[in-house]
């Protein structure tokens, strides 16, 4: 959850708060020759891949190899490995900089990693597109399962920038929470929200083609169903200020679920608690759903894990995910009042009990990035 950062002095920063994976052990999934040649976020990564196939209850060695792959990015990728190998070179030299800085930093190596740890021999590729990353590597996954590239996927994201130079540029761009109070810093769509708490961690799903997944008796959580990715051409920080660019990712993904805005149950919003995102993503919620838009649930998760830029989306998919298998709309808790232009139903405080059909998660991204899936409830 969120706190004060610990792990290193914010004496001089204004920003105070983040949501970091405390007490992570990376050997409970991998040696520690493994270890030291990955940054935090591959770490991250490695460790819920593992999950995932633990959760999955997939023997590996009777799958094929060569339609087994892997889709994972990272917004930032290894920013503590930059910062730490930086200082050697300005205080030791250019002979001190660490042989292996630049596979340890670029963002492709989380899914690099995952591939050599796991056999997986088909498609490996990572998006990078800001903090709408997650969610494009799971749509990017599905597409490739649809059109019959692979039977199995890893997909998701992973994100480790909590570091001084992380929060040092993030506050530059006044884009964090100010807050000292953690119960009061990641209030999304609160007319006192301003800015994001930065957090970190992975999320990923394995994706399976359902043949495969039935053939072999796997539990299934649920199926995915659209995708939409939109650019909105506008600004490299901004939404569009008509929220066109997220309204058309939204209708672009019902549309190839084949359903209209009153068969989805609940939106997972990108919803990251700063001015602009909650107002305009609001906005295209309303032109993507119309006057239905007042009666579809909508909370955003970030209220309790923060916003884990490229692993948003991946975390979010995992929530929405499990809101299908467990029946339970999660809550946008710390809103206490919501602003005039922020008035949907953004289920404050308290979750809910609900049978849900058909489940959106929407994350935008610096750049003008737009993603949302559509999870559907399994049939019996």
């Amino acid at each position: 959850g969120i706190d004060f950062i610990t792990h290193f002095d914010t004496e001089d920063y204004a920003v105070k708060l983040a949501a970091v994976v405390r007490d992570f052990d990376p050997m409970l999934y991998m040696d520690f020759k493994e270890a030291k040649r990955m940054d935090r976020f591959s770490q991250f990564a490695v460790a819920a891949s593992a999950q995932a196939i633990q959760d999955s209850g997939i023997d590996l060695e009777s799958i094929d190899k060569d339609r087994f792959g892997v889709v994972v990015g990272s917004g930032i990728g290894a920013l503590a490995c930059i910062e730490k190998e930086a200082k050697t070179l300005m205080e030791k030299g250019p002979k001190r900089v660490h042989p292996l800085f630049i596979p340890m930093t670029i963002t492709n190596m989380a899914a690099g990693n995952i591939a050599i740890k796991f056999g997986a021999r088909g498609i490996c590729t990572n998006v990078v597109t800001a903090c709408a990353t997650g969610t494009n590597c799971i749509g990017d996954a599905f597409r490739n399962i649809k059109h019959g590239y692979a039977d199995l996927i890893l997909a998701g994201g992973t994100e480790a920038s909590v570091t001084p130079l992380g929060v040092s540029g993030f506050s530059a761009l006044t884009a964090l929470s100010v807050s000292q109070d953690p119960k009061r810093a990641s209030i999304p769509f609160d007319k006192d929200r301003n800015g994001f708490v930065m957090g970190e961690g992975a999320g990923i799903l394995l994706l399976e083609e359902y043949e495969h997944a039935k053939n072999r008796g796997a539990k299934i959580y649920a199926e995915i169903v659209g995708y939409g990715a939109t650019g909105d051409a506008y600004h490299i920080t901004s939404p569009s200020p008509d929220g066109y660019g997220g309204a058309m990712s939204m209708k672009n993904a019902m549309k190839e679920a084949g359903i209209t805005p009153k068969e989805i149950s609940y939106v997972n919003a990108h919803g990251t608690s700063t001015p602009i995102n909650d107002r305009l993503e609001t906005l295209a919620m309303k032109a993507a759903f119309g006057d239905e838009a007042y009666n579809i649930p909508v909370s955003s998760t970030k209220s309790m894990i923060g916003h884990l830029l490229g692993a948003a989306g991946a975390v979010e998919a995992v929530v929405c995910v499990k809101a299908i298998d467990e029946g339970f709309i999660p809550a946008t808790i710390g809103l206490l009042e919501t602003d005039e232009e922020c008035d949907l139903d953004y289920v404050p405080n308290v979750g809910r009990r609900a049978d849900l059909s058909y489940v959106m998660s929407n994350n935008l991204g610096f750049g003008g990035h737009n993603a949302s899936l559509i999870f559907k409830k399994m049939e019996e």
